[in-house]
């Protein structure tokens, strides 16, 4: 009887310690995720200073426009640099998607505003400039879904039975997903036969 009821004992602990190991796994996929996030994130926010030197010389009369996009990216960076400490934290992940779609926002009008200069538009910095970004903003993208995905695979391994018990008794808190909602993407096109 004594060498069943430590068999049961040292099976439950084996077992205990298996499931502390896949929660400490899942969580640090996640961190993991994220650096990749903060990677293209910080290569995206290092080309658009670039960007807007290009663009200052042909837009003299564009300098709120030109502002918006620096601190647009400003913001983005210090969000940035709030979610890089903690990875999934709500308030975190909330700040970094409201200022990444500040910077989409700025990039946007940004970009609309150079239709109406000609010359700005032939640059060469400015067009390998753009490609580099559209590049970057894939590669976010990918990072982003990457994040999303071991988000979603830590939130359900620590809320599963039995894992849910030591996820509460080791502080393994929930994660946010990084949602960077883009409106025109969910704007229906206007399509018109006139």
């Amino acid at each position: 009887m004594g060498w069943a009821l430590l068999g049961i004992i040292v099976v439950a602990a084996v077992y205990a310690i298996s499931i502390y190991n896949r929660l400490v796994a899942a969580r640090n996929q996640h961190e993991n995720a994220f650096a990749q996030i903060d990677v293209q994130l910080t290569r995206r926010y290092d080309l658009i200073p670039n960007l807007v030197e290009i663009a200052k010389g042909y837009m003299k009369h564009e300098k709120e426009t030109l502002e918006a996009v620096i601190q647009a990216r400003n913001a983005a960076v210090s969000g940035l640099a709030k979610a890089k400490q903690n990875p999934g934290d709500p308030a975190a992940m909330q700040e970094l998607s409201q200022a990444e779609q500040g910077v989409s926002g700025a990039l946007g009008r940004l970009f609309a505003l150079s239709e109406a200069y000609p010359d700005l538009k032939a640059n060469e910095n400015m067009m390998q400039l753009s490609e580099e970004l559209t590049t970057t903003e894939n590669k976010v993208a990918f990072a982003r879904q990457a994040f999303n995905d071991a988000v979603m695979n830590y939130n359900v391994l620590r809320e599963s039975f039995p894992a849910n018990f030591f996820a509460g008794w080791f502080n393994f808190k929930p994660a946010e997903l990084l949602d960077i909602e883009d409106p025109a993407k969910r704007t229906a096109p206007q399509v018109s036969f006139t």
